[in-house]
């Protein structure tokens, strides 16, 4: 059974996320685990020390969180009749990226789903801060859905990889039930400068078709600019999901610091999920 998290502060944004998460899995046998973090309004030091104005106000915050967590799952239920799918609603006291942590450890959980923007999420911005954190910080891989992104099975796969990754079946599993439940293609693309691979990776890029059963379609692209080749593909070859590996060597850092970022149209429409680097 997959377990996968998916984070909700009941935004549109989270709504959209967990509804494409529904859709991608349906043919799959699923634990889904709805989680919901709160703070009080007003967390200071007399919260803490039981100021008379702050009793109890920790537990109706506490009682709305398992409220609409509960409403939630109801609706998901009867909208999403499946047979394969469980939910178990979390409710916590904590920052949002430390309960994620805590929970992926604690419940062995393959994959988060969540959108791109939290509830306050300004439009300028590509990722919003508890995004970026899970991201950059997440054990397993993470999906992240567009706003506006309308469902729609990933049948072409971009995977753009510089192979000084060595990737193992753990680091692709989930990716792996997704190719095989949706038979999707997986185009991997190297964008290079140089004309050669080194050694080590020739190396990867065999083992990256063996773990694929031999049925990637490469692709080699020569350019300085990988966003701008990543581009290029999808003006060629729809795309449906985007993957990438988080490896400090690659552009991954830059895709959420650069000022560029914001003239990038392709990210924005795209599921992008980031595997973490063993």
């Amino acid at each position: 059974m997959t377990r996968i998290l998916l984070p909700t502060d009941f935004s549109k944004n989270s709504l959209t996320a967990i509804h494409y998460g529904l859709r991608l899995f349906k043919d799959m046998k699923c634990t889904f685990y709805l989680m919901n973090t709160y703070m009080p309004p007003v967390y200071h030091t007399e919260y803490l020390m039981g100021s008379p104005a702050q009793i109890g106000l920790g537990d109706i915050v506490k009682e709305n969180s398992m409220n609409n967590l509960e409403s939630l799952k109801n609706e998901l239920m009867e909208e999403f009749e499946n047979p394969l799918h469980t939910y178990i609603t979390h409710s916590a006291f904590n920052v949002l990226s430390s309960e994620v942590s805590r929970t992926v450890e604690a419940e062995r959980i393959e994959l988060i789903i969540m959108g791109t923007h939290g509830a306050t999420g300004a439009e300028e911005i590509l990722f919003g801060t508890n995004t970026v954190h899970i991201i950059k910080n997440a054990k397993c891989p993470v999906l992240a859905i567009p706003s506006v992104f309308e469902y729609e099975a990933p049948e072409q796969i971009l995977f753009p990889s510089d192979f000084e990754v060595h990737l193992d079946k753990k680091d692709i599993s989930i990716l792996s039930k997704i190719i095989k439940t949706h038979i999707s293609q997986l185009n991997v693309m190297h964008v290079f400068t140089e004309l050669e691979l080194e050694p080590n990776q020739l190396k990867n890029k065999k083992n990256f078709d063996l773990l694929f059963d031999n049925q990637v379609l490469f692709h080699e692209v020569g350019s300085n600019d990988v966003i701008a080749a990543i581009n290029a593909f999808q003006l060629k070859q729809k795309v449906n999901l985007l993957v990438m590996v988080q490896n400090k060597h690659n552009f991954f850092e830059r895709l959420f610091i650069e000022p560029v970022i914001k003239k990038i149209g392709f990210h924005v429409t795209v599921p992008f999920m980031v595997i973490p680097q063993s």
